[in-house]
C-alpha cells in the first residue's frame, strides 16, 4: 500500500521564511512529491524554486503543464497559474482566481484529494484570510491528512486560525515539527478505505481545469450550489453559494469562486470605488458651476452668478459627506482586519 506520498503546502504572507524552513531539512530520499502554492504577484518573475532548492537537499522547479509528477521533488505554482494535480502528472492552467488568487491554495489541494486521496498530505502555514481551509476539508473528505501550524508561531496566524475553525486537522504544531512528520506519513501506508470523489469536490476541480463549456459550467454549478442575487465581484455575473458547510462560500459560472470573508471584502472594494467615482464627478461639476458662476460675474448677472455658487458650495457639502463615508469604511476595514487576528485559536 503506498504512503502519503502526494504532499501540497499552502503559505501566504510569510510563506518565504516558514517554507525555507520547513524543506530545508527534508532529506533527500524522502517517499514524496510535494506541491507548493505561495501567493505571488501575477506580473512578476518567482525565484521561489531556486531559493528552496538552495536552502535544502531536494530538487525545486516550476512544473509545466502535463509534467509527469516524480517523488522527491518540489514543485512550486507558477505566477498567475494554478498547480493541479492529476493522477501521475500537474496541469498548470491560468483557471479562474479563487479568493482573488492564482495560484490558489484551495485549487491545489482540491485537486490533490481528487486524484489521490487518503495518499495526500496537506499543510497550511502563515497567511492572511482563509485560503486552503476549503482544501483542507476536500482532503479530509477524501481520506488525507490535514497539518496546520501553530497559529501562536505563525508570522501572519489568519490561515491557520480559520483552518484550525472549521477543519477536523490531524495535527497543529510548531513549524519545527511538520518535517519529521512528513517523513513519517510518507513512509505510512495510507488507508485503504476507499472514499468516492463527491461530486462536488470534482466539478469545483474540473472548473479549475477549465475543461467544461459554459452550458456545462452553468449545469454543474447549478448542481453543486444554490442561487443568490449578488453579483460575482469580478465579472458581474451571476453567483451562487455552494454547499452548506462553513465557511460560507460563492462561485459564479465563470469560475471565481470566493469564501464570506474575500466576498465581503471585494464587495466593500466595489462599493469604494464606485464612492470615488461619485467624488470625482460631483467634484468636476463643482469646477464647472464655479467656472460658470465666474462668467456670469463677468456678464454683470449677479443673481445667476450667485446661483452656480450656490450649487456648487452645496455639492461641496455632498462630497465632503461622500469622502467621510470612504474614510469610515477604510477605518471598517482595518477593524475587520484586527478582529480576524486577534480571533482565539
Amino acid at each position: 500500500m503506498p504512503g502519503h506520498d502526494i504532499i501540497v503546502i499552502g503559505t501566504s504572507a510569510g510563506g518565504l521564511k516558514a517554507l525555507g524552513a520547513l524543506v530545508g531539512t527534508l532529506p533527500t530520499d524522502i517517499d514524496a512529491a510535494l506541491f507548493i502554492v505561495q501567493h505571488l504577484a501575477a506580473d512578476k518573475p518567482s525565484i521561489l524554486p531556486k531559493i528552496l532548492a538552495d536552502v535544502g537537499s531536494l530538487p525545486a522547479s516550476h512544473p509545466s503543464d502535463g509534467e509527469p509528477i516524480q517523488k522527491g521533488r518540489i514543485y512550486v505554482a507558477p505566477p498567475d497559474h494554478h498547480l493541479l494535480v492529476n493522477q501521475g502528472s500537474m496541469r498548470v492552467v491560468r483557471g479562474p482566481q479563487e479568493n482573488r488568487f492564482r495560484p490558489a491554495i484551495d485549487a491545489l489541494f482540491r485537486s490533490a484529494a481528487r486524484a489521490y486521496g487518503s495518499r495526500v498530505v496537506g499543510v497550511v502555514l502563515t497567511g492572511y484570510l482563509d485560503d486552503g481551509t476549503v482544501g483542507l476539508q476536500a482532503i479530509k473528505k477524501q481520506g488525507g491528512v490535514a497539518i496546520v501550524q501553530d497559529p501562536k508561531e505563525a508570522e501572519y496566524p489568519s490561515m491557520a486560525k480559520n483552518a484550525l475553525r472549521y477543519v477536523k486537522v490531524d495535527r497543529c504544531l510548531p513549524l519545527a515539527e511538520i518535517p519529521d512528520l512528513l517523513v513519517q506519513l510518507s513512509n505510512q501506508p495510507a488507508t485503504e478505505e476507499a472514499y468516492p470523489v463527491t461530486e462536488e469536490i470534482e466539478i469545483e476541480s474540473r472548473i479549475a481545469e477549465q475543461q467544461m463549456n459554459t452550458q456545462e459550467f452553468l449545469e454543474n454549478v447549478e448542481a453543486i450550489g444554490t442561487r443568490t442575487t449578488y453579483t460575482c465581484p469580478e465579472c458581474n455575473g451571476s453567483i451562487w453559494q455552494i454547499g452548506k458547510e462553513e465557511p460560507v462560500r460563492f462561485r459564479c459560472h465563470i469560475g471565481h469562486s470566493f469564501t464570506a470573508n474575500v466576498f465581503l471584502s471585494e464587495q466593500t472594494q466595489n462599493i469604494e470605488n464606485a464612492l470615488w467615482s461619485a467624488v470625482r464627478a460631483m467634484e468636476e461639476k463643482v469646477t464647472f458651476s464655479r467656472q460658470m458662476s465666474g462668467r456670469m460675474k463677468n456678464y454683470n448677472l449677479q443673481s445667476a452668478a450667485a446661483k452656480y455658487e450656490d450649487h456648487a458650495k452645496s455639492l461641496d457639502a455632498e462630497v465632503s459627506l461622500i469622502r467621510g463615508i470612504i474614510l469610515k469604511g477604510f477605518a471598517t476595514k482595518r477593524t475587520i482586519a484586527e478582529a480576524e487576528e486577534e480571533q482565539p485559536e
